[in-house]
């Protein structure tokens, strides 16, 4: 048991000494240039709750029982603070706080005349917010390594733009509201790509497509 515990501690201790690697991507083209754009993201490797804690405990000392403890804690006061209204700092690590929505069966609020106010029932929290403290993105730094790893490019549609505005409308007539992902699976685009057309086909009043609501809760409909 103690040969396979060390054998495992020791293949964890390789894995950490392993380069990252990053992946070109190519990126949608949104100011216009007429030239391929790009960027680059790290390929993520999975580490467990457990291998945090194993590397915590041979690292710093401590026992597993007592990192495990103190994490829980972090966590559990951090989500009161949060849910208390307090923008939580830790130093060396970063900024939290929570961030809002609306419950996902109701349309953002607006403040054009007319528009019903929402109660405080009908907003949540919606998702956490956090901003990394710049030591620990200095620290990150320092310590990575990277490897070319492959390139990602864009998925490109099959039909052009006309074709596309045309599957939309069609699409609308038949079911009064389109997501996003609606729009990839009628056009081929990629996410990222299809979002940022919808977005410019709702401000051009000739394509007959609008936007109601904001972010998640945003749909996009026919024009009247």
């Amino acid at each position: 048991m103690v040969v396979l515990k060390t054998f495992a501690i020791f293949t964890f201790s390789r894995q950490l000494t392993m380069h990252a690697k990053y992946i070109k991507r190519e990126i949608p083209d949104l100011n216009g240039t007429g030239r391929t754009q790009a960027c680059y993201k790290m390929e993520l490797t999975p580490m467990t709750f457990q291998d945090f804690v194993t590397l915590c405990h041979r690292e710093g000392g401590m026992d597993e029982s007592q990192i495990l403890g103190a994490l829980s804690l972090v966590s559990e006061k951090l989500a009161l603070c949060m849910a208390e209204g307090f923008s939580v700092k830790l130093d060396g690590i970063g900024t939290f706080n929570a961030r809002l929505g609306v419950r996902d069966d109701m349309l953002q609020d607006a403040f054009e005349k007319g528009e019903t106010s929402r109660n405080a029932q009908s907003i949540i929290v919606k998702g956490v917010s956090y901003r990394a403290d710049k030591d620990l993105i200095r620290k990150t730094s320092c310590n990575c390594t990277l490897e070319r790893g492959g390139e990602s490019r864009l998925k490109k549609s099959p039909f052009t733009l006309e074709e596309r505005i045309r599957k939309a409308c069609e699409f609308l007539k038949v079911n009064h509201f389109m997501k996003v992902p609606d729009y990839v699976q009628l056009t081929g685009l990629s996410r990222t790509t299809a979002a940022e057309e919808l977005r410019k086909l709702a401000l051009d009043p000739s394509t007959g497509i609008t936007s109601r609501g904001d972010r998640s809760q945003k749909v996009y409909i026919l024009r009247p």
